[in-house]
């Protein structure tokens, strides 16, 4: 019988074990899809762990730990959301059967955090030593392509080819002088229809809308942006007109007609042959746009109109004046296309460095689609990191399995009972060769002990072959199965950070009423007169 204060401690390992448990057999490209079904009833079909936690919602305490650890890993890195959960998982596992060999738990925390901590330094140590190789040339669109093999694989097994090559074109196209890489400049439309072979790049911005008046094509493109209706003034004040006849009312209506007559021939006589509106178009506004041969977009979305300004190179305008050359916006062509039955309009840059690129996703089902969204998520985040650090460190459980070896010997170094958390710690690491195997159907004994046999004499690239029919093992390098070091660096370092961080707690206080009677309801509208 454990004291209360001992049940608190596992009863936290627990619940952080089953979370990581149902991401588990989600890891690896032959992971276990979820189906996950939110508080507004939405259905989700992914096996991205970023997205079933987002959707998942957790209220066991010691499990949200694991829960932000995971979304710090999406913030940082934006790939190896699952790595930190079934790595702090296992971590946790491991530190279960420690605190019950016999310790007191708060002495057996103590030892264990202790531990996790210096192996997880030493693995920071180690971790340098495992780059395997580097990026060279982050404009080459086909080494990049095989750089995001591995984050796009995990996702989209089968496409990857495909996706990585259409990734890595978006990206290169949009990549700065500078080196400073922006995921937001690269846009994902998703149209239902045809196949994911189907799927393109453009440079520019794609919209599914379709365009207010009769003009539906512009070439060299001059665009005014206003984030107000298309539409006549409207004062702020009511006034009130006082009509006597039939004339002045004809005067009237004529005014307000001359007015946007002019309003619409000044933009046009300023140059701009398109005009994007933040709010709604007026019919009489539309007739004078169409005379006037303007082409009209309305966007709702604020965020798209600031991002069409963004490329573009436009102002938007607050109030419907004629744009100076300065506040407009340009871009080659600007037109309406059909992609499968939907109507979409197309701002097309044709000069390579654009702003940014659009990738045109085309899928059977909008489940599908978002599934490839979040595989092309996962390949523009592992650009950005190759952009901030071009090391590589081998992936299919080569990276693990060289440090669990490398740790089991530091730990057996280590005097005092700490050394066994640091073991511990390193056979936390065979949890990741383990899930992949598993996942493919193989026996997973069996693969780590290959492995183990492999990298004892001294190949440290080896990992675990997905593809084969039995337990094997190849070359990362040479496979191009590889997973970025910035990447593998934070997912240690935040798993073993939630880890400790549930071991050092002992008891969870929640602030909750009292239990007891509720208070008297009272009668409802006590202070209304009763004889209403």
């Amino acid at each position: 019988h454990y004291s209360g204060l001992e049940e608190a401690v596992y009863r936290n390992i627990q619940a952080c074990k089953e979370l990581a448990q149902t991401t588990r057999t989600a890891y690896g490209p032959n992971g276990m899809n979820k189906m996950v079904i939110n508080h507004l009833e939405k259905l989700f079909v992914t096996n991205d762990a970023a997205t079933i936690l987002r959707e998942l919602e957790v209220q066991h305490p010691a499990a949200k730990m694991l829960v932000m650890a995971s979304h710090m890993q999406e913030q940082e890195v934006g790939d190896g959301t699952n790595f930190v959960l079934v790595f702090a998982g296992v971590l946790l596992e491991m530190a279960e059967d420690l605190l019950r060999m016999g310790l007191s738990v708060s002495e057996a925390s103590y030892i264990v955090i202790e531990g996790y901590e210096k192996a997880c330094k030493k693995a920071l140590e180690i971790l340098p030593d495992l780059v395997c190789c580097s990026a060279k040339n982050l404009r080459d669109v086909e080494e990049v392509a095989s750089l995001l093999h591995t984050s796009v694989m995990s996702k989209q097994y089968g496409n990857e080819q495909f996706l990585a090559k259409l990734i890595a074109q978006a990206c290169v196209s949009i990549l700065p002088d500078s080196g400073h890489f922006n995921v937001d400049n690269i846009r994902v439309c998703k149209i239902v229809g045809a196949g994911i072979s189907a799927s393109s790049v453009l440079h520019g911005m794609v919209f599914k809308k379709e365009t207010e008046g009769d003009v539906t094509s512009v070439k060299d493109a001059k665009i005014a942006v206003y984030s107000c209706p298309f539409d006549g003034m409207i004062t702020e004040t009511k006034g009130t007109v006082l009509i006597k006849n039939a004339e002045e009312l004809m005067n009237f209506s004529k005014g307000e007609e001359n007015l946007m007559d002019l309003q619409v021939k000044a933009i046009a006589d300023s140059g701009a042959n398109v005009v994007v509106t933040g709010g709604k178009v007026a019919d009489m506004a539309l007739h004078y746009a169409n005379k006037y041969n303007l082409m009209l977009v309305r966007l709702n979305s604020k965020w798209d109109l600031r991002r069409l300004c963004k490329t573009v190179g436009a102002t938007a305008l607050p109030r419907l004046t004629p744009p100076t050359l300065e506040e407009m916006g340009h871009c080659n062509s600007v037109y309406l296309s059909e992609v499968g039955d939907t109507q979409v309009v197309v701002f097309k840059h044709e000069k390579e460095d654009g702003a940014i690129s659009t990738i045109l996703i085309r899928g059977s089902t909008d489940n599908l689609m978002d599934d490839i969204e979040r595989a092309v998520d996962d390949g523009v985040n592992t650009f950005k990191v190759l952009t901030r650090d071009k090391r590589l460190v081998p992936g299919g459980g080569a990276t693990e399995i060289e440090l669990a070896k490398q740790i089991t010997s530091y730990g057996e170094t280590c005097p005092g009972l700490d050394q066994y958390a640091i073991k511990k710690f390193a056979e936390a690491f065979e949890a990741i060769p383990r899930a992949l195997a598993e996942n493919s159907g193989v026996k997973a004994n069996e693969v780590i002990s290959k492995l183990y046999a492999v990298h004892q004499e001294g190949n440290k690239n080896v990992g675990f072959d997905i593809e084969a029919e039995a337990a094997a093992v190849k070359d990362m390098l040479e496979a191009g199965v590889l997973d970025t070091y910035l990447g593998k660096s934070w997912g240690i370092k935040l798993a073993t950070n939630a880890a400790v961080t549930v071991l050092r707690v002992d008891q969870i206080i929640m602030a909750k009423p009292a239990g007891g009677p509720k208070p008297p309801s009272g009668k409802k509208d006590w202070d209304e007169d009763q004889n209403d």
